[in-house]
């Protein structure tokens, strides 16, 4: 007769879909199923992380990194709460993440029982599958249905289950639906593709703005771009997708930007959009004509009004308006931004390449270039870090992930944490600043614990330089956004790992390559001089309100806070 537990059944169908690690805490609404996970440790391996958001984001970014399936689980009431921020972020982001979340006993729901709270309303935004099983009965079914949905619908799925279920054994074998999830194909129609083709072959000056829906599309949109002869800028979210100091790219867009992909677009008669929901309206040019291809229909459109809408994968997509359209020859409006982006490249290394102290980020970043791994995983967080990271750490073929339309900050560590674990062999970065790791360096205890040889980089001002930023930018004066200072290299060794603390530009260089010599954890702790990000584009009202900031601030402290901004702006005049 058979006599499996339902949470041994459980486990087996998370293996059986190539779920080879979970992240949570054991507690008292989920500890009959860590007990089935524990007896099938060699499969199947928990990550016990310190806090329940660690474990969901870093749930989301193992499925940023490999496209597979993150699982988070939590227990009910206080746990569940804490999975919010991190499931959001894989909301945000359109990846397939499922929380297995414990709830009271069944006997005691609707109790108001310890811990007990209203999982299904709590959940009901951010998940695109949301059930709380009845009976053990319903929970294998319920299962296959809740990882079909978090693919179908690049989203979040939330199994509720109350821990008594998960110890109810089956009399007789349980009557599975089917597993898995068959992604369709889609094409758009041929009138459309031929309406794009007259576009694109009437276009003077065509641009394609790429975004995180052509990661597995290089070759196609490097052959696309050379095809129509049309420069290529990207979302933040495919930095890595092009090499960045390839011919064709012209770096990120929007805040983050480059200064030729900002003039690039506004001069554009054309705009292309590859696999983005790009969402900075304010960036992208008025009156012209526009195509968009993207995989999800309700997309297109949904924050730029286009002329022909493609739904479809971009790959395919591409490939079928390369075999329409007659290829362009060399275009002016092309060479003009290739001459720019050159310049632009050159300002950035003798940025980067300064030799003064105190440090700034840019040189940090040259010390990561020249340690850093072909097919190595950099992981960002939200921030200043973004910036520096973005603009001046350039990638070959490495993978970049963060967390991008919710933009939390904290999402650096986990991300490192996750991708170590999906990929053993690689080299993996976590690059922060100190306010984003101090939300969630707890979890630097879990990188030990496992041995992952992670490698965590702490841009250290001792401040929240984003929001000092904001707020000047805004003609404020700064409140509430220091810090402290803190030693994040003593905090690392306190934790059993390794830590560096850089001060000056003389150690820099030899401290990270000691730290990358090393095959244990490490946190990098380097002591920067606070640096304004400039965006590539200053606006005319960004310069009224930043001169309304020194003004206010002299007459308020006595003393005129200028600071040293000569060769960002002279690379940006």
């Amino acid at each position: 007769m058979f006599q499996k537990r339902t949470g041994e059944v459980l486990v087996d169908q998370l293996i059986s879909q190539n779920v080879k690690h979970v992240f949570g805490l054991p507690g008292d609404s989920v500890n009959e199923f860590v007990e089935d996970l524990r007896k099938k440790q060699e499969d199947i391996q928990f990550i016990q992380v310190r806090h329940e958001e660690t474990g969901a984001l870093a749930a989301s970014s193992y499925a940023k990194v490999t496209g597979q399936l993150g699982v988070t689980l939590a227990i009910a009431g206080p746990g569940a709460i804490h999975l919010m921020n991190g499931l959001y972020d894989a909301k945000a982001d359109n990846v397939p993440v499922l929380a297995i979340v414990g709830q009271v006993n069944s006997t005691e729901i609707g109790t108001e029982a310890f811990q007990e709270i209203n999982l299904e309303r709590m959940f009901d935004d951010v998940a695109v599958f949301n059930k709380r099983v009845e009976t053990e009965v319903q929970l294998p079914d319920l299962m296959n249905q809740a990882i079909r949905q978090a693919y179908a619908e690049r989203g979040v799925s939330v199994l509720i289950v109350p821990d008594d279920l998960f110890a109810k054994k089956f009399k007789d074998e349980p009557r599975l639906t089917s597993p898995g999830y068959v992604k369709p194909e889609m094409m758009p129609a041929a009138n459309d593709l031929n309406k794009a083709r007259e576009l694109i072959e009437a276009a003077e000056k065509p641009l394609i703005l790429a975004g995180q829906g052509t990661k597995h599309a290089r070759e196609s949109l490097l052959s696309f771009a050379e095809t129509i002869q049309a420069p290529i800028v990207l979302s933040l979210l495919a930095k890595g997708v092009i090499p960045d100091h390839h011919p064709y790219n012209l770096g990120q867009h929007g805040q983050i930007g480059t200064k030729p992909a900002y003039h690039a677009v506004k001069e554009t008669d054309l705009l292309i959009l590859v696999g983005t929901q790009f969402p900075y309206r304010d960036f992208l040019p008025d009156h012209v004509k526009a195509i968009q291809i993207d995989n999800e229909p309700a997309n297109i459109g949904k924050h730029y009004p286009v002329d022909v809408g493609l739904p479809g994968d971009a790959k395919a997509t591409m490939q079928a308006l390369m075999e329409m359209v007659v290829p362009a020859e060399s275009r002016d409006y092309l060479v003009k931004y290739q001459d720019k982006m050159k310049d632009w490249h050159i300002a950035l290394q003798e940025e980067k390449r300064s030799q003064d102290n105190p440090i700034h980020a840019p040189q940090v970043m040259y010390q990561l270039e020249k340690v850093m791994k072909p097919g190595a995983v950099i992981s960002g967080d939200v921030g200043n870090s973004t910036v520096w990271v973005s603009r001046f750490l350039p990638l070959v073929d490495q993978k970049f992930m963060l967390s991008g339309w919710l933009a939390t900050m904290g999402s650096a560590l986990p991300g490192a944490i996750a991708a170590q674990l999906a990929y053993p062999d690689k080299q993996v970065i976590g690059i922060a600043g100190d306010g984003g790791f101090s939300m969630v360096m707890h979890d630097f205890v879990t990188a030990v614990k496992y041995d992952l040889p992670i490698k965590m980089v702490v841009l250290n001002n001792s401040k929240i330089g984003m929001i000092k930023y904001e707020q000047e930018q805004m003609g404020h004066l700064n409140y509430e956004t220091d810090l402290g200072e803190m030693d994040f290299a003593k905090f690392a060794e306190a934790c059993g790992g390794e830590g560096y603390r850089i001060e000056t530009f003389e150690d820099l260089e030899s401290k990270i390559q000691q730290a990358f010599l090393s095959n244990k954890p490490a946190v990098i702790d380097v002591v920067i001089d606070d640096q304004a990000p400039l965006p590539g584009h200053i606006d005319y009202q960004s310069a009224v309100n930043y001169s309304s900031y020194i003004i206010k601030n002299f007459f308020e402290s006595g003393t005129l806070d200028l600071p040293d901004m000569r060769k960002a702006l002279k690379r940006l005049t």
